[in-house]
């Protein structure tokens, strides 16, 4: 009786899904062809609290040349007014950082220094956007362009006919705390400035960013500003400076911005590197960037909201992290001491808790050489300033979010062969991070918790603790910190036996079992312990405390070293798959998927963490939970809730699931459109899901990948069609519902056979995910 009633819901939910997918019959038109960049629209998760940027990169620039409009991440779809064109912008971040040098252009004497003063009008009726490109009319009439490469901004203003056409260049206002800053007018084409500043969600070290600006001709005027007060003719100054031209008969104006995190030096030499070009040849270098980065991807089928949904996510993907070195090789090191990377580049910017379950692996698998670099670049911090990070914005520790985000991290990049030639280094890293805590002097907390959990095998929660130092602090969430602690122990593990360290190997797997320490029976969910050891704060799992940014209920299911052992600890495949039902309220989303997953899992706010039993497609702790069904014997309910999920990316300025964090649910979006999904983060672990594509072709690094590509097929694949049926290999059958990295290395053809109902696909016990011993 369960069967059948569970195909009728499953019929039922056919048609409410069709938005999700073209109809067979019109799609075999729908190719991707022509530039794929037309296929990307940068304004997407620009409203609602995304915060993403529609300003102007390259892949993994340092520079993000971008609008500001007085939102605290920077642009607001929603807000009509721009306060400058700024150099540094993180995609999607949920605290305030970046912003660094508001440019703005102007007309008219300068009597304002506050760009919420200055600000200009401007309407999206005249403003467009594309992948190395910005383009905005403003109300005083001028037309401002901008583009960039990797350590420069090219900005390019066409003004009215005038002879007070200025530009306007704030060196004293960000999108973050206390700045300090000089500003210096060098001669009639260049103003060079120093910023200093600190901050994100809470307080941090300070970090310097330098820049030079050179314009493509001289001014006729200048001047600079303290505070409010004004100071025409002057060269030097401490809020920013002005700049003028005579457009009367040449009214275009460009202008090219270096940045560096060393020193001035450092911004002369990136200048001279790669300034010099006209605006239309670097915006077309910046354009063909893009192409070819996207190019890895080349999808058949679907609709074209689907695919511009797409190609926007994969686009968002490769926005971090960001090059972190000038273009002599120096970079600005945790230790406060300028050092050169040598043999790679050396990157930034590490959300580590948000992007180690989705976008780490897929820049493993579509940009490895730079994944390579980004994990030697986090290993050079544990060299050159004695610790592994957490948070890490530019040279300096954050310490926001909780775990230790950093192991899986490293871990994948070890399962998926970056590391060859430093695996020792890195995982002597690794251990120290695993074993110890920094010192006090040390600006980071690295596993703060550390010496509680190993003694105990738990992390306390004790809400009243201080904080030892800025940021977050591991005590305030006991309960999500030891699941993330022993998540973390689980994938070193792998990596200690995969080199040889049998007993180091031993050691962290009996710790990957801890979080049976924090499973209470009388409510049979996780919950937190304090000092004592004693159960704390309310019994109800969809209030529990100590859990970070989630509840109890989402947390469940972050365990995916030891999916059996969780399972039996509440009861059984039949519970589990009763709770996961309860959790996705799965008949109502069989009844009507895109409305179940807007007004049930997602309530208006996207900073809704807290105190729920359902779950949230927005926020991180959830991101593996749907392909839980992988392990508990019902794969297709995998398909339907991340299908259902898919629906919450749009094409337009709402159309991202809460913040993007540096690509994180982007990645989560690519990955489960292809139907490969990272279901063991740390380790090397793919899950199939139904693709959402009829193709999708991936181009490969042979260097990494020997295959050289892969292509996913699902003919037919739909909303009334979308249940696998079978999985072949390269023509061979198929029937777990994963694969290993190391299948994936040779792999040359996945392909999905797909009908309209449930199947027996995936459901023997052997078809699930290995458990990490």
């Amino acid at each position: 009786m369960r069967g059948t009633r569970r195909t009728r819901l499953c019929l039922a939910g056919v048609m409410a899904a069709s938005t999700l997918f073209a109809h067979p019959a019109a799609r075999a038109a729908e190719r991707t062809d022509g530039h794929l960049t037309d296929l990307v629209n940068p304004f997407i998760g620009s409203q609602d609290e995304g915060n993403t940027f529609p300003g102007a990169t390259v892949p993994f620039g340092m520079v993000q040349l971008s609008p500001d409009t007085g939102h605290m991440t920077g642009y607001d779809y929603t807000q009509n007014r721009i306060r400058g064109f700024s150099l540094v912008h993180l995609s999607g971040v949920g605290c305030r950082i970046g912003g660094d040098l508001p440019v703005l252009p102007t007309t008219g004497e300068v009597t304002q220094t506050d760009d919420a003063q200055y600000a200009a009008g401007f309407s999206h009726q005249d403003e467009e956007a594309s992948p190395g490109y910005y383009r905005v009319g403003l109300s005083s009439g001028i037309r401002a362009e901008l583009t960039a490469t990797e350590r420069t901004g090219v900005q390019r203003y066409t003004f009215p006919a005038t002879d007070k056409a200025n530009v306007l260049l704030n060196a004293a206002q960000s999108l973050h705390k206390g700045v300090s800053s000089t500003v210096e007018i060098l001669d009639d084409h260049t103003v060079r400035t120093e910023i200093t500043g600190h901050g994100f969600c809470r307080d941090t070290a300070p970090y310097t960013v330098y820049t030079i600006t050179r314009f493509s001709r001289p001014f006729t005027a200048y001047g600079t500003w303290d505070g409010p007060a004004l100071a025409p003719g002057a060269r030097t100054g401490h809020g920013g400076a002005y700049v003028r031209f005579d457009t009367t008969s040449h009214r275009t104006v460009e202008a090219t911005t270096a940045l560096s995190y060393v020193d001035s030096g450092g911004a002369a030499t990136n200048l001279r590197a790669e300034g010099g070009r006209s605006f239309d040849a670097v915006r077309e270098r910046a354009r063909a960037a893009w192409e070819a980065r996207l190019a890895g991807v080349r999808v058949q089928g679907g609709t074209p909201t689907l695919r511009r949904t797409f190609y926007s996510s994969l686009y968002r993907s490769f926005l971090a992290p960001n090059l972190g070195d000038d273009a002599d090789g120096r970079y600005f090191g945790w230790d406060r001491r300028t050092h050169r990377a040598r043999g790679f580049r050396y990157y930034q910017n590490w959300s580590l808790w948000d992007t180690y379950r989705t976008q780490v692996q897929l820049l493993a698998l579509l940009a490895p050489r730079e994944a390579r670099d980004m994990a030697r670049s986090v290993v050079a911090i544990d060299e050159d300033g004695g610790w592994l990070p957490k948070w890490g914005y530019g040279p300096v520790e954050t310490n926001v979010m909780s775990g230790d985000p950093v192991t899986p991290f490293l871990t994948t990049a070890y399962q998926m062969g970056l590391l060859r030639g430093f695996e020792e280094r890195t995982y002597r890293a690794l251990r120290k991070n695993a074993d110890a805590v920094p010192p006090a002097e040390y600006m980071g907390i690295g596993r703060e918790a550390d010496a509680e959990y190993l003694a105990h095998g738990f992390a306390p929660y004790d809400k009243d603790r201080p904080l030892a130092k800025m940021g977050d602090s591991d005590y305030h969430h006991g309960g999500s910190v030891t699941l993330e602690y022993a998540l973390a122990d689980a994938v070193l593990a792998q990596m200690a036996r995969g080199l040889g360290h049998t007993d180091d190997a031993a050691r962290y797997a009996a710790r990957s079992r801890n979080y049976r320490n924090i499973f209470d029976p009388s409510t049979g969910f996780f919950r937190s312990r304090d000092a004592s050891g004693a159960f704390t704060g309310p019994a109800d799992p969809a209030r529990g405390t100590g859990f970070h940014e989630g509840s109890p209920w989402q947390y469940q299911w972050l365990v995916p070293q030891d999916l059996p052992g969780m399972v039996a600890l509440i009861g059984g495949k039949r519970a589990a798959n009763d709770r996961l039902d309860t959790f996705f309220a799965y008949d109502k989303l069989l009844a009507d998927p895109a409305r179940t997953a807007r007004e049930v899992w997602v309530h208006g706010d996207p900073y809704a963490y807290y105190n729920a039993a359902v779950y949230n497609p927005m926020n991180e702790p959830d991101l593996i939970a749907p392909y839980t069904y992988l392990a508990t014997g019902q794969p297709w309910k995998t398909t339907d809730v991340v299908h259902a999920a898919l629906t919450l990316f749009t094409d337009g300025p709402t159309g991202m699931t809460g913040n993007d964090d540096l690509g994180t649910m982007s990645a989560w979006n690519v990955l489960s459109s292809i139907g490969l999904f990272p279901i063991q983060p740390g380790y090397d672990t793919w899950g199939l899901s139904t693709p959402v594509f009829d193709r999708v072709d991936l181009t490969l690094d042979r260097r990494y990948w020997p295959s050289g590509g892969l292509t996913v097929t699902a003919p037919g694949t739909s909303a009334a069609d979308r249940y696998i049926q079978g999985v072949r290999a390269d023509g061979t059958p198929h029937g777990r519902t994963y694969l290993t990295t190391g299948a994936l290395r040779s792999l040359r053809s996945l392909a999905f056979t797909v009908g309209p109902r449930p199947s027996e696909w995936g459901t023997s016990p052997e078809a699930a995910q290995p458990v990490l011993r």
